[in-house]
């Protein structure tokens, strides 16, 4: 990303998205949607002053919401161009609210919140659609609790865990604990505000607040507005009460995650989602698994599936180490459901196949290879580039020409096409760039035999 942000015959446009393509190959214009970042590319040195002074924090979603961020942020640390954005949907200053901290700290003056949106018109030879994909929302499927058992994720939530610049640097922590340790003092904050206004309350009336509420938690029809709202305080003080012990309790556990399930085709191979298999999933599976015992050697991983998909080349092999060297055991079978067990525990219900048996069992965690599926807005853009689709939402390219969509001068390659891992989708990108430039040079040389 470095070398494309420096060539000098790249223009990198950055957090821009098309509005429209007009003309036809190989003269379209293209108009360019640039998004207001609220601070100056050209001014910004990505130092990150304005970042720590933001008192504004939120859920990072490159960390997939395990980690927070602030509401002026870089997407992350490697990021081109090396500059920082501010969210309007969570920035003070940009909601009306007094702040503007950021603009008093950046030394380099970069910070405008009068920016705005900007469109920008190109002419050019040839599209490549390289828009990548989106993963499955596992949520839709109740019997895998995912978002309601805690401790389930899916795989790209786990491989933040496992990365060194993640939100726990590489240790593998339950979300449980991760969560419990942020809402902590969250839960804190308002505890404190509530004791000091029953204490005001307690002082005002020269009672006791555990003796009121015994006496008349019974009678609220016969309150006044005043009794009813105390009511109402002191058993939210208890709640928030037990709620901290149990929240102390969760985050001094701190709890390393060593027996680690993977459910295979989550979303894929299956009729009612998506019929298709996405192709890399049981490989990731094997490699974060693998990665996992290298960071904790007592690592043990049981990967569900209905079959091992291992077909490019040295992926068998590969797949075996995975069982020889880190001690990952492969189970042939279906998951039929995921219920939480004792200490948040996830239990994996599973009918094994090889045995015909339904079997239970718990892990510390559990992780959903989820579906590949047609990143969001791809039918938007489809219908921009005058480009159809496959029944599965995929752009669609013609018979024999597995690079070219059904529109001349537009080509595609990687996810956007179909599931496939990194080493081919670079090999098809190479294979679209020399497609495209092919493309123009043929109608250049037509153009000057005319």
């Amino acid at each position: 990303m470095l070398d494309v942000g420096r060539h000098p015959n790249i223009v990198l446009m950055a957090y821009s998205e098309v509005e429209s393509v007009r003309g036809e190959a190989p003269k379209f214009r293209v108009t360019v949607r640039k998004k207001a970042r609220y601070v100056d590319e050209e001014k910004c040195t990505g130092c990150g002053a304005c970042r720590e002074k933001c008192p504004t924090v939120v859920p990072d979603m490159f960390n997939m919401g395990l980690g927070e961020r602030k509401a002026i942020y870089s997407w992350f640390a490697q990021g081109i161009p090396s500059t920082h954005t501010i969210d309007p949907k969570y920035c003070r200053q940009l909601n009306g609210k007094k702040c503007g901290i950021c603009k008093k700290t950046c030394p380099a003056g970069a910070i405008d919140f009068e920016q705005k949106d900007s469109l920008l018109e190109i002419q050019v030879g040839a599209i490549i659609v390289a828009t990548g994909y989106s993963p499955f929302d596992p949520s839709v499927i109740p019997e895998y609790g995912y978002g309601k058992v805690p401790n389930v994720i899916t795989s790209l939530e786990f491989e933040r865990l496992l990365s060194a610049s993640g939100p726990t640097e590489g240790h593998l922590y339950r979300p449980s604990e991760i969560m419990a340790k942020r809402e902590l003092p969250k839960i804190e904050r308002e505890f404190k505000r509530l004791n000091k206004a029953l204490e005001r309350f307690e002082k005002s009336n020269n009672i006791d607040s555990e003796r009121y509420y015994r006496e008349n938690r019974s009678k609220l029809d016969r309150l006044d507005e005043q009794g009813r709202e105390w009511i109402e305080k002191y058993e939210r003080f208890m709640e928030l009460n037990e709620r901290i012990e149990q929240l102390k309790e969760s985050a001094e556990q701190h709890k390393i995650a060593k027996r680690l399930a993977f459910v295979q085709c989550v979303g894929s191979r299956d009729k009612r989602f998506y019929p298709f298999c996405s192709s890399y999933c049981c490989m990731h599976s094997i490699k974060e698994a693998i990665i996992a015992h290298e960071h904790e050697p007592d690592t043990r991983s049981t990967i569900f599936g209905m079959d091992i998909r291992a077909v490019g080349k040295g992926f068998e092999e590969y797949k075996l180490r995975g069982a020889d060297q880190s001690h990952i055991r492969y189970v042939r079978g279906r998951v039929g459901e995921i219920i939480e067990g004792k200490g948040k525990n996830p239990v994996v219900v599973y009918e094994d196949t090889n045995e015909r048996k339904v079997k239970r069992e718990e892990f510390d965690l559990v992780i959903l290879a989820t579906a590949c599926v047609p990143s969001e807005g791809t039918k938007r853009l489809s219908e921009v580039l005058d480009v159809e689709l496959t029944n599965f939402g995929f752009f669609k390219t013609k018979a024999g020409s597995p690079l070219d969509t059904t529109r001349e001068g537009i080509f595609v390659c990687g996810c956007a096409h179909s599931p496939m891992d990194i080493p081919e989708s670079v090999a098809q990108a190479s294979g679209a760039a020399s497609r495209a430039v092919q493309f123009i040079i043929s109608h250049t040389k037509k153009r000057a035999a005319a």
